[in-house]
């Protein structure tokens, strides 16, 4: 038996792994770099040990390292998780060289899986559905598109989508050197793209004598740049003759390689119904909850007891439900998916469990919610690490219900920190292709605008009845789709949009605070029929906010006067209360209450960043971060014209072949490429001209704003000169 396990990963799966452990009655030891010193998985393990280093390939993916955690711990077993060397045959292999047991598959198992071109092979081999590479150089424009993989990738990282074939020798060279940099193996092949495919996945586990259960089916097609952003489970709309092919292909592929304990089979289904394998992941699933949720099964808890030798039941339990899970990430959709760091200051979704495993066929109707968190309250997010802060799942008995549930739970979470995709989760969740099952993996190509523009205003016109900038039927696979943002609004209401209501707002309880500092202890509410109205006129008051999402500026101009609030933009907006943690605000008959909260350092700020005060509003219209301004922004802090800004903190990769000082350039050209948070970003000439400046290096760290390049105009074009008069000058 199983004494102790030392957890070879961080954030959320450390911690899912540790609950695992625990309801099994085994210790935990975990590893943490510097980074983690205090997160919560090394505050919850037994006992942790700090890695040598500070970057990720000193650290986590330091083989050597971990294997000698677990013999000082004296940990007798090693859980991967997933990510980092989860999938490394030489890790497992050493592993078990150190007399440790290896909580995954065999090491040739992974390695056979490892190598995609090899496992394609092994696949067509067992009868598994594949799809023919394509030689390059049998690439033509009549076998568009293409998609170009890298053999030992995994995580999106090394793929490309070619749609031009002037386009190919570039894809190619790009998915190498990105595949050479996060794999080591720079190996890539072709293979058609499958238009309006979607992706769908089975989860398997496999013991010691020869038993292979599949548990269903997850759909995890709504992907941005080949990354899972929701994932449901079962799939929605497949025929029974779909699911049982995708189950027999998922046991015949687990059988061919001798698997053990839990992976997950995942294929394409192409709109005509057949099924490709694409790859199998020899661990872990990150969406690996809703399928716990759906059939009541603890799969950490499996993965133990099946590397204890213990075999499976003769069947599998049956499926209960729906479930959907949906990743939350420090990340802006609205800027490219560009990855943010700073302080994570509050994250709450109400009514959800931390890490909560019940039996769906004994807990009733009620839908539940379930949170994985990786962070706690006022962590850092590192650039060093993938973007993710949590996952929320919800599990209800339809999947109307369960999506409704989950909408609704990260519509109403706090999340006070950087920009995440919280809002476009919300939006996806409402679309009336999820909610009717259209989804497939080019959701987000077609609708990525719609779902990050600007919100329709509140008050004044009535907004259009749209989800995600399309029109919506009155429900929707049986959910009523919102026609407004926070309710319908009141007649003779301002046409001010959410983030404008948030600034208004913010700077009230901004007012409530600096008024309620000099009033007696314990008297800290600023009650609106006091107004803090004087009889000698004074000048409206005026606050400067960057409001996040979003990015726009807004400058709010009040006053408190015999007659109550008049704000600049809002006629016969009220203030019924105000005080530093909230504002209630009535227009057209409607109440809001907006809840705010104020992190960092009070009081005559004059630059703008994490040691500024950022109040976060929270209210029916959403939730918005508002970053103090300077009145009058300073001069000084313009860039000079044509610079490059690095938009997130990160690593330079790699440099634009041939590029060089005194080069021409054209808009929208990538020069460099930035590694953060386990992505790769390209940045791009901001407009036609020559490289004046080049300011960034391989292996160089940026943070946000730096300038790694300066673009001048382009050179005017030469006029011929004026022919020399033959007479002499007067």
């Amino acid at each position: 038996m199983i004494r102790s396990v030392l957890v070879a990963n961080r954030g959320e799966i450390a911690r899912r792994v540790i609950r695992g452990c625990q309801t099994l009655g085994i210790d935990t030891v975990v590893v943490y770099a510097p980074d983690d010193a205090h997160a919560p998985h090394v505050r919850e393990a037994d006992s942790a040990v700090r890695l040598p280093g500070v970057e990720p390939a000193e650290t986590y993916l330091c083989g050597e390292a971990l294997v000698a955690a677990a013999l000082a711990a004296g940990a007798d077993a090693v859980h991967p998780g997933y990510g980092f060397l989860a999938e490394n045959p030489g890790f497992a292999r050493a592993v078990r060289e150190a007399g440790l047991r290896w909580i995954g598959p065999p090491a040739e198992a992974i390695e056979a899986m490892a190598d995609k071109t090899r496992a394609k092979e092994l696949m067509a081999a067992a009868r598994v559905p594949t799809l023919t590479s394509v030689p390059a150089g049998d690439a033509t424009k009549e076998r568009l598109p293409l998609l170009v993989k890298a053999a030992a990738g995994g995580g999106g990282r090394g793929m490309r989508i070619v749609s031009e074939l002037a386009a190919l020798p570039a894809e190619v060279a790009a998915a190498r050197a990105e595949a050479a940099a996060v794999f080591g193996d720079g190996t890539v092949f072709l293979e058609p793209y499958v238009a309006r495919a979607r992706h769908v996945e089975v989860q398997v586990l496999a013991d010691a004598y020869g038993r292979v259960w599949t548990l269903g089916t997850r759909d995890c097609s709504l992907q941005r740049r080949h990354q899972k952003v929701i994932e449901e489970a079962p799939a929605p709309g497949l025929s029974d003759q779909t699911r049982t092919a995708l189950a027999e292909a998922a046991t015949r592929a687990a059988r061919a390689v001798d698997y053990r304990g839990a992976g997950t089979v995942e294929f394409l289904v192409a709109e005509d119904g057949r099924t490709y394998f694409l790859e199998m992941n020899t661990r872990l699933q990150v969406e690996h909850p809703v399928t716990e949720s759906v059939y009541g099964l603890d799969l950490v808890a499996l993965q133990l007891r099946l590397a204890e030798d213990e075999p499976l039941p003769p069947e599998a339990p049956p499926p209960h439900g729906h479930a959907v899970e949906a990743r939350l990430c420090a990340e802006d959709p609205a800027r490219d998916w560009a990855p943010q760091t700073g302080t994570l200051h509050r994250l709450r979704v109400p009514g959800a469990a931390e890490f909560a495993l019940s039996d769906p066929a004994s807990a009733g109707s009620a839908p539940r919610l379930r949170l994985d968190a990786g962070l706690a309250d006022g962590e850092r997010i590192s650039v060093r690490y993938d973007p993710m802060l949590a996952k929320v799942v919800a599990w209800a008995p339809s999947r109307e219900a369960a999506v409704r549930t989950l909408a609704r739970a990260l519509e109403r979470a706090t999340v006070h920190g950087p920009v995440t995709n919280r809002d476009l989760l919300v939006r996806s969740l409402r679309h009336p292709d999820f909610l009717a099952g259209r989804v497939d993996t080019g959701f987000y190509d077609r609708w990525l605008g719609s779902l990050t523009e600007a919100e329709p205003t509140v008050g004044g016109v009535q907004a259009e009845p749209t989800v995600g900038g399309v029109q919506a039927e009155p429900t929707v696979g049986g959910v009523q789709a919102e026609p407004t943002v926070g309710g319908v609004p009141g007649p003779g209401e301002p046409a001010v949009g959410p983030d404008g209501w948030a600034a208004l707002a913010a700077a009230l309880a901004d007012m409530a605070n600096r008024t309620a500092a000099g009033l007696p202890y314990g008297v800290r509410s600023l009650p609106a029929r006091l107004g803090g109205w004087r009889n000698v006129p004074a000048q409206p008051q005026h606050k400067r906010y960057r409001v996040e999402p979003g990015g726009r500026e807004h400058a709010v101009r009040y006053q408190l006067t015999r007659d109550g609030l008049a704000a600049e933009g809002f006629p016969g907006v009220r203030l019924l209360y105000a005080d530093p943690e909230a504002v209630v605000l009535e227009s057209g008959g409607v109440r809001r209450t907006f809840t705010v909260r104020s992190y960092g350092p009070h009081g005559g700020a004059e630059a703008v960043g994490e040691d500024v005060a950022r109040l976060f509003v929270d209210s029916p219209l959403g939730g918005y971060a508002c970053t103090p301004l300077p009145r009058f922004p300073d001069p000084q802090e313009e860039t000079e014209p044509g610079s490059l800004l690095a938009r997130t903190p990160g690593t330079v990769v790699r440099i634009a072949d041939g590029l060089a000082v005194g080069h021409p350039v054209v808009a929208g050209e990538p020069l460099l490429w930035l590694e953060a948070m386990k992505m790769e970003h390209r940045c791009t000439a901001p407009h036609d001209g020559v490289l004046r400046e080049l300011r960034a290096a391989p292996g160089q760290r940026v943070e946000v704003g730096t300038v790694l390049a300066v673009i001048g105009a382009p050179a005017p074009e030469s006029a011929e000169p004026a022919p020399e008069s033959a007479e002499s000058p007067a």
